[in-house]
């Protein structure tokens, strides 16, 4: 014998059920609420970010240049072979990947000595600290000005002012006075962007060393281990996805560098990266189109390298918050 289901009875002047589920429209509600405030600032990135670079891709498709007008069209991937067959503009890439490599890791080797300086306690490490930041705090224009005429100048230059007192020291007073960006005009180049550089990579892998877990130091040291085996075997793998950061992150600011190399050299003497063959390509040479493509090759090396940067940032996320 069969039992008829209870009767609900609703009360007076509600709405009949329609077997939704009654929190779901207040969910959703909930959620657009907390994500309209960010919507005024997705359009504006997308509008400042997005949009130029979809013109960008279609004009790198184009054989457009402003001193022959009459020749503008469709041109395929022609500028993009262009890119890989110019000898200048491999050059360029070349440079660009040197430029990149050079810098990152030198300036990597410095900030993990200068890391493991103030990972240390002594008088005065604050100011220290500080000191050593502020090169990275510096306009990349004004760090470039400083070192262009401060330091490399052949004429009142500080590098030759010390060849020079170095020189008289000896007792000599024909000390060289070499023309730093004319003789090492990549190396110069280098220089300035590792002093600027440097700073950021000590800080992210001094909040490496000071995230270490002192109890396994304090174990190993206990057992035996001298600081270069305490460096090696605890410091040194701790510091792996910390060093890892800084080199992806740097490499993806340090291959778009465009300030250093118009600042010293303006391209010349084989410093002409990407960036600035983009900007030789575009205000000079008024291809758009070739220019268009040389920008696009140097926004995907970015995307790549941030790829990998993203990727060891989560890693690195999900190590603390393991632990």
């Amino acid at each position: 014998m069969s039992t008829a289901p209870p009767l609900t009875l609703s009360p007076p002047g509600a709405p009949p059920s329609t077997g939704r589920t009654p929190g779901r429209g207040v969910h959703r509600a909930a959620d657009w609420a907390r994500r309209a405030p960010l919507l005024p600032a997705l359009v504006f990135l997308i509008v400042v970010t997005q949009l130029p670079f979809v013109a960008t891709l279609f004009i790198s498709f184009t054989q457009w240049n402003a001193l022959a007008p009459q020749n503008r069209g469709f041109a395929g991937l022609d500028n993009y072979v262009a890119v890989v067959t110019d000898p200048a503009l491999r050059s360029a890439i070349l440079t660009t990947v040197v430029l990149t490599v050079v810098v990152v890791l030198v300036s990597l080797l410095l900030g993990l000595g200068l890391a493991l300086l103030l990972d240390r306690s002594f008088v005065g490490r604050g100011i220290v600290r500080t000191l050593l930041i502020s090169p990275f705090l510096v306009v990349p224009v004004a760090a470039a000005l400083l070192w262009k005429h401060a330091l490399y100048n052949a004429s009142y230059g500080l590098l030759n002012g010390i060849l020079n007192a170095v020189w008289q020291l000896f007792g000599s007073d024909n000390a060289p006075q070499p023309d730093w960006m004319s003789v090492l005009p990549l190396t110069s180049v280098e220089v300035c962007l590792i002093w600027q550089w440097t700073p950021f990579m000590m800080l992210i892998l001094l909040a490496g060393l000071q995230s270490r877990q002192m109890d396994a130091v304090e174990a190993a040291t206990v057992d035996g281990a001298g600081a270069w085996q305490v460096f090696r075997y605890l410091t040194l793998p701790h510091l792996r996805r910390y060093m890892e950061l800084a080199a992806l992150l740097g490499a993806v600011y340090v291959v778009q560098n465009f300030d250093a190399v118009f600042t010293l050299t303006s391209g010349g003497l084989g410093t002409a990266n990407l960036p600035f063959t983009v900007y030789q390509t575009l205000y000079q040479a008024h291809d758009y189109g070739q220019a268009s493509a040389i920008g696009v090759v140097v926004v995907i090396a970015s995307i790549l390298v941030a790829t990998f940067a993203l990727r060891s940032v989560s890693s690195l996320l999900r190590e603390e918050g393991g632990r």
